[in-house]
């Protein structure tokens, strides 16, 4: 088997890949996450509930939020998941 001799600029090239893949990486991971987080407003939207609701929903623990700065964030996947396990299906029985 022939040997392979790896130079200083192999390594500073892979080096330099390495990190722009992990950059890549990162960069894509903090868009995920960012665009995941909504205001108050857009819950509000989507759900259909008064600014009195949503605040009770927090108070009452149901929906999860973080506050930054003066602003709530509700996690979207969050939200979907309280709205998946409190689903509640009907059964056609004629009535």
């Amino acid at each position: 088997m022939p040997a392979h001799i790896v130079t200083q600029e192999d390594l500073e090239g892979f080096k330099a890949s390495l990190l722009e893949e992990i950059k890549d990486i990162l960069l894509q991971h903090n868009r995920i996450t960012l665009d995941r987080w909504i205001k108050s407003n857009s819950v509000m939207g989507k759900l259909e509930i008064s600014p009195g609701t949503l605040r009770n929903l927090r108070i009452n623990g149901t929906i999860p939020y973080t506050k930054l700065g003066g602003v709530i964030y509700y996690d979207q996947e969050e939200i979907h998941r309280i709205l998946m396990d409190n689903k509640n299906f009907m059964l056609n029985d004629g009535s």
